[in-house]
C-alpha cells in the first residue's frame, strides 16, 4: 500500500471538525511535504516524526512523501496531528499493518504530539475532539496525559499510549491496548461545608437577600459601596447559593474550559465557573480573541458567574463589550479567516466604590470628591450597561460598633440555597427556564399583576422614569422575589421589593 488515510480532528473555536490524514508515497527525490491549509506547528511535524520514526527503529521512507489534511479549506494547528503523520508513514509503507478483517484505521481516531525519542506529549483541546468523535461512534487513541480529559467526552472506547511504538503494536493486533476505565461521573454537588458562608458576613441583611434573589433568578447584580463593606465577600459567595450543574451544562462548561489557553481541569469538572478577572483585562481577555479565536472570560465563565471588581477601572471597552452577551447569551469572535461562537450565559455580579476615594455618603466624611470627580468616575460605567443590570444595591460600611454587636445573622449558605432551589424549580415548571431569560411574551404571560400591584408600578415607574428594559427587568425581578417567597401572584410588596432593589446608583 502507498496511500493510507488516518482519522483526526482539528479544532475551530467549540467544533471539532473530522480531518483525514492522507499519506501518499511515491517515487523521485526525497521531499517530505504537507499540505492542507497547515499551520506553521503541523508544517514543523515533518522533523519531529522523522526523528521520533528514527528513534522507535523504523525506517524512514525513501522518495517522496505527500501528507494531505482534508478537508483543505478548514485550518489545522498544533502538534496534535504527528501521531497520524507518523502512522499514516508506516502504514504506507507497509512497517504497520493490521491483521485481516481489522477496522481500527475505519473506526479509531488517533492524536498525539511526538517527542523527538517516540513518547506521545499531551495536545489541548481533547475534550472537544472526544465529544464529537463521541457522535460519530469512533474510538480514541490518545496520549495518557490526556485519558481522562478523552474519557469525559466520549463514551465509546478510549485508550491511552506512552510511545509510537505502542500505537504501531496496537494496530498490528499483537500488543493491543486496554481500554480506559477512568471515565468521569456526571456532575458532582459540592459539598456545602466547602462553600464560603453568608453567616461569615456580619449585618448587611440587605446585601444578602439581594444576592439570594440574584441566584434564585439568575439575575445581574452591582454592589455600591466604600471599601471593606463586603461587597467581594457577598459576591464570592454566590457560587454556594447555586444548584450544582447537570451533566449536560458541566460537560459544555468543560468543553468550553478545553478550548481555553488553559485548557481542562480535572478537579474543576460540575463546578459552577466563578470567573474574576482583573480590572486591567482587555476586551479581547473578556470577549475572547487571538490568533485561534479562543474564549474570553464571559464564555469561560458561562452557566456561572464573572464577577467585576472595582468596575469602573475596566477599561470602557471591555464593559461595552458585555452589553449584547448579557442580552443574548452569546458571543461571536470573528477573525480574517476565522469565526467562533461561544456561549455566554454567565450571571454577572459587579462591585464599585461610590467615588474615586470610595467614602462618599461616609458618616465618618472622609471624602473630599468634588461633585465634578465623582460624576466623572461613575460616568466610567455608561447608562446602557447600567440599565442591562437588574439588581442595583448600596453596602454601606458597618461601624466598629456593628461589627462587635450580635447583629441578625439571617440565613446561612445552606438555607439560602435552598430557598434558591425551590423558586428555581418553580421557574422551570412555568416557564421552562429562569426568570432572567423570560422573553417579552413569558413576561405578558406569567408577569401579570393584581390591580394594586400595577397601581403602585406605574405610580413608581412615572417617579423613576424606567426605560422600556428596566421596565421588563423590574417585573422579572419581582417575578423572581414572589417565586422565593412560594407566591404565584405578584403583589405589591414584591414590586416594592424589585423597585428599591433598582435605585443603587443615584
Amino acid at each position: 500500500m502507498d496511500i493510507a488515510r488516518i482519522m483526526s480532528r482539528a479544532q475551530i473555536g467549540l467544533h471539532s471538525p473530522l480531518v483525514h490524514v492522507e499519506v501518499h508515497l511515491g517515487a523521485g527525490l526525497p521531499i517530505f511535504s504537507i499540505v492542507g491549509l497547515a499551520a506553521t506547528a503541523v508544517k514543523e511535524s515533518k522533523e519531529r516524526v522523522r526523528a521520533a520514526l528514527a528513534h522507535s527503529k523504523f525506517q524512514f521512507p525513501p522518495g517522496r512523501i505527500v501528507v494531505n489534511l482534508a478537508p483543505a479549506d478548514v485550518p489545522k494547528e498544533g502538534g496534535r496531528f504527528d501521531l497520524p503523520i507518523a502512522l499514516g508513514i508506516l502504514v504506507a509503507s507497509g512497517q504497520v499493518k493490521p491483521p485481516d478483517g481489522s477496522r481500527v484505521l475505519e473506526c479509531c481516531e488517533f492524536y498525539g504530539e511526538l517527542a523527538l525519542n517516540g513518547e506521545l506529549k499531551a495536545v489541548p483541546g481533547m475534550l472537544l475532539a472526544a465529544a464529537n468523535a463521541n457522535c460519530a461512534q469512533h474510538d480514541l487513541i490518545v496520549p495518557r496525559e490526556d485519558l481522562d480529559e478523552a474519557s469525559t467526552g466520549n463514551r465509546n472506547v478510549v485508550r491511552g499510549a506512552a510511545h509510537l511504538s505502542d500505537v504501531c503494536g496496537h494496530i498490528n493486533g499483537t500488543d493491543v491496548l486496554p481500554a480506559h476505565s477512568g471515565i468521569l461521573g456526571g456532575a458532582q454537588a459540592v459539598p456545602p461545608s466547602s462553600h464560603l458562608d453568608l453567616l461569615d458576613i456580619r449585618g448587611q441583611l440587605q446585601a444578602k437577600r439581594a444576592l439570594m434573589v440574584a441566584a434564585a433568578g439568575e439575575h445581574s447584580l452591582l454592589f455600591i459601596g466604600p471599601p471593606g463593606s463586603g461587597k467581594s465577600m457577598l459576591a464570592q459567595r454566590l457560587p454556594g447559593l447555586l444548584p450544582p450543574l447537570s451533566d449536560a451544562e458541566a460537560l459544555e462548561s468543560a468543553m468550553i474550559a478545553s478550548a481555553s489557553v488553559n485548557g481542562f481541569d480535572k478537579a474543576a469538572y460540575g463546578r459552577r465557573p466563578f470567573r474574576a478577572p482583573h480590572h486591567t483585562a482587555s476586551v479581547f481577555a473578556m470577549v475572547g480573541g487571538g490568533s485561534h479565536a479562543g474564549p474570553g472570560e464571559i464564555s469561560l465563565a458561562h452557566r456561572g458567574v464573572l464577577f467585576l471588581d472595582e468596575l469602573p477601572e475596566f477599561d470602557r471597552r471591555a464593559l461595552e463589550a458585555l452589553r449584547e452577551p448579557l442580552e443574548t447569551g452569546i458571543v461571536a469572535v470573528s477573525r480574517v479567516a476565522l469565526r467562533a461562537e461561544y456561549p455566554a450565559e454567565f450571571q454577572l455580579i459587579a462591585a464599585m466604590n461610590p467615588c474615586p476615594c470610595g467614602y462618599f455618603g461616609d458618616p465618618s466624611e472622609r471624602c473630599e470628591c468634588t461633585p465634578g470627580r465623582i460624576a466623572q468616575y461613575r460616568a466610567r460605567v455608561s447608562g446602557p450597561l447600567l440599565d442591562r443590570i437588574d439588581l442595583r444595591l448600596e453596602v454601606p460600611a458597618l461601624s466598629p460598633h456593628e461589627l462587635n454587636a450580635d447583629l441578625p445573622a439571617g440565613d446561612s449558605t445552606a438555607q439560602a440555597s435552598s430557598k434558591v432551589a425551590h423558586a428555581r424549580e418553580r421557574q422551570c415548571r412555568r416557564s421552562g427556564k429562569l426568570n432572567s431569560r423570560l422573553t417579552i411574551q413569558d413576561i405578558n404571560t406569567h408577569c401579570r399583576l393584581d390591580e394594586h400591584a400595577d397601581r403602585v408600578f406605574w405610580q413608581s415607574q412615572a417617579c423613576l422614569g424606567l426605560s422600556a428594559r428596566s421596565y421588563h427587568h423590574t417585573l422579572r425581578v419581582a417575578r423572581t422575589i414572589a417565586d422565593l417567597e412560594a407566591s404565584e401572584a405578584i403583589r405589591d410588596f414584591h414590586v416594592a421589593e424589585a423597585l428599591q432593589l433598582k435605585r443603587g446608583f443615584g
